[in-house]
């Protein structure tokens, strides 16, 4: 995998590169949807690579290690052949899963002990399993296992979780050198830099994630219930620190605006679910601001979904079409209120790319930031 930064922002951090995996080119920034058991909830293949422009999509190795089972994948030849996606791949390692499991769970110095959330059944997780998952699905890019921290986490309990968290790293890498990728193409380990909202804490995870050389870096544990300006603060801490020739990731992030702020930190790479899960109950994400489709303003509204949306779903059904899907709770609904979703977030981050190279990021994000918040 190589990274090329071609351009930084003028008055910002914002930064335009270029990705380059196994399975195609990626141009940052870029949004990752997320594809949790190995498909994007309503999408198919084809949409997303055709009319979304998607790049890039993410897999969970929990949700795939649980079902369909990693045998299957690796007699399938990988998650590309069995989900028929032939771009990147990228594999969130499990963490957040295991710490949303809540009672369910349980951390040791040897890993995360956890019930299946399916059948109750009882798995350990440790680095160097949850390495040998990700070599199995076969994803261009897989995360470090780590604790990641709730937002509320104590300063003490921070400090025990992230000194936890770089002990499973220094595993992974070591479980990196001793395997090897099973279907031809390469595979970069990603550490996640942890650390809650402490300054300190995520500094010195910062430090400790760069001293292990790796084709990117992950900013994880946000996004988890604490405040928007503490999350931004965190960037700000670890970016400065983590390496300029180097693709940085922000976790399970987020809302349009989210993402508009943290490019201008300088953040690369994004991924969450709320486009699809946000979509499936009936909120559209566009350019003007929010519209709930469950509001009756919209029950005999003609007027396109999205008269400014790049998906064809936007131009070829109307806004009170939509609402009768989703009020009837039809399997169409959820589809397209999901592509329109993911196709927005994809233009955003694409125009944001655009805007970078040509110098005027600053402005368009402030002036962008004003709409997207607003409810139509």
């Amino acid at each position: 995998m190589n990274f090329t930064l071609q351009h930084q922002a003028v008055n910002s951090q914002a930064r335009a590169g270029k990705l380059e995996t196994g399975h195609g080119t990626i141009e940052t920034p870029i949004f990752m949807p997320v594809g949790t058991a190995g498909s994007v909830k309503g999408i198919h293949v084809k949409d997303l690579k055709e009319d979304i422009q998607a790049q890039i999509i993410l897999g969970n190795t929990y949700h795939l290690y649980l079902r369909p089972g990693t045998e299957i994948i690796e007699e399938a030849g990988g998650l590309h052949k069995f989900n028929g996606w032939s771009g990147p791949i990228l594999t969130d390692s499990g963490g957040y899963q295991v710490f949303s499991l809540g009672d369910i769970r349980k951390l040791t110095e040897e890993g995360a002990k956890f019930q299946s959330h399916i059948d109750g059944s009882r798995h350990l997780f440790t680095p160097e399993s949850v390495v040998d998952v990700q070599r199995k699905i076969g994803a261009d890019i897989i995360m470090a296992f780590d604790e990641c921290t709730p937002g509320d986490a104590g300063y003490d309990y921070a400090k025990k979780s992230l000194a936890l968290t770089q002990r499973w790293l220094e595993r992974c890498v070591n479980q990196m050198e001793k395997t090897k990728p099973l279907y031809g193409h390469g595979q970069s380990l990603f550490p996640i830099v942890q650390g809650a909202v402490y300054p300190d804490l995520r500094e010195a995870a910062a430090k400790h994630a760069t001293s292990i050389p790796s084709d990117g870096y992950a900013i994880g544990g946000l996004s988890v219930g604490e405040s928007e300006a503490d999350m931004y603060a965190m960037i700000e801490v670890v970016n400065p620190i983590l390496p300029k020739d180097k693709p940085r990731y922000l976790m399970g992030v987020g809302t349009p605006i989210n993402i508009l702020e943290a490019i201008d930190r300088g953040v690369d790479m994004f991924d969450c679910v709320m486009p699809t899960r946000n979509g499936r109950n009936g909120m559209l994400f566009t350019k003007n601001g929010i519209i709930n489709i469950r509001n009756k303003k919209w029950a005999a509204d003609f007027s396109p979904v999205d008269q400014d949306g790049t998906s064809f779903v936007d131009h070829n059904y109307s806004k009170a079409f939509l609402r009768h899907l989703i009020i009837s709770n039809e399997m169409l609904g959820a589809q397209i209120a999901s592509q329109h979703n993911l196709a927005f977030y994809l233009w955003l981050v694409k125009e944001a790319r655009r805007q970078i190279l040509t110098d005027n990021f600053k402005a368009w994000k402030e002036e962008l930031v004003q709409q997207l918040g607003k409810r139509l």
